[in-house]
């Protein structure tokens, strides 16, 4: 099973939300780059990295310090948060990011996705983020008005090929992940799932690892890594990262 550190950047520095309020952003470090080293030394092979800033869609973004983690590390990255424009999506495919994660874009222009999905190829993962089941964008501001199921259901029609499935309300909390809804949402889109939100102790992990679908490949590691809950390299030697998961193909 993938276990996929995260670092959500906002101003520069690594930060964890609460349920995505924007308001409650705790900062745990003021040096990204340096904690991704720490994630390469541990094992990780994949780092999910969100810009917040980016994603609060103020103008403000995070590629200069998503360049200097590309070049720090030789992990394999996959960068979401704000990517809802041809223009964004190609800068991060230039700083050699793997793989672009949307959200908004794909609700509203699911068009535009596909044509993406023409020029760069299978590089993109979607992010459906839902409370209760609904599905949530805008930098979970807005209700999308669609329940995830539905959204993940129409994901490979227009070249999505993965999927990170977050459940807002769990987010932040440490409380547990929702495996149910993951699953649910995962078989609907018939796609490698991610799941992420509310990964609390090395315990949540394992049961994510027996009860999870076959098609979830992963969890992603937030607020528990930050708070000493977890230990990545602990993690990786039970649950070894080799090469040529479904999140890799």
């Amino acid at each position: 099973m993938l276990l996929l550190p995260a670092i959500d950047l906002r101003e520069g520095r690594c930060v964890r939300l609460l349920r995505g309020n924007f308001s409650t952003a705790t900062s745990y470090s003021s040096d990204p780059v340096a904690c991704a080293r720490s994630f390469a030394r541990d094992g990780a092979r994949w780092i999910h990295i969100v810009d917040l800033d980016a994603a609060e869609g103020k103008g403000r973004d995070n590629l200069e310090v998503i360049r200097l983690i590309r070049a720090a590390v030789s992990c394999s990255l996959q960068v979401g948060g704000g990517v809802r424009s041809a223009d964004q999506a190609a800068r991060l495919l230039a700083l050699g990011v793997q793989r672009v994660v949307l959200g908004t874009v794909l609700i509203k222009s699911p068009a535009d996705v596909a044509a993406w999905v023409k020029t760069h190829g299978p590089r993109f993962a979607a992010g459906v983020d839902a409370a209760n089941g609904s599905v949530r964008v805008a930098g979970w501001t807005e209700d999308a008005g669609r329940k995830d199921t539905e959204v993940t259901a129409g994901l490979a029609a227009v070249g999505i090929r993965w999927l990170v499935y977050t459940n807002i309300d769990r987010d932040g909390t440490l409380s547990g992940p929702d495996i149910p809804r993951t699953n649910a949402a995962a078989r609907a889109a018939g796609l490698p799932t991610i799941l992420s939100g509310g990964i609390g102790s090395e315990n949540h992990v394992q049961q994510v690892a027996e009860l999870k679908d076959p098609l979830v490949a992963g969890v992603i590691l937030g607020k528990a890594l930050y708070e000493g809950r977890v230990d990545l390299a602990r993690l990786i030697s039970r649950f070894p990262q080799d090469e040529g998961s479904s999140w890799d193909s």
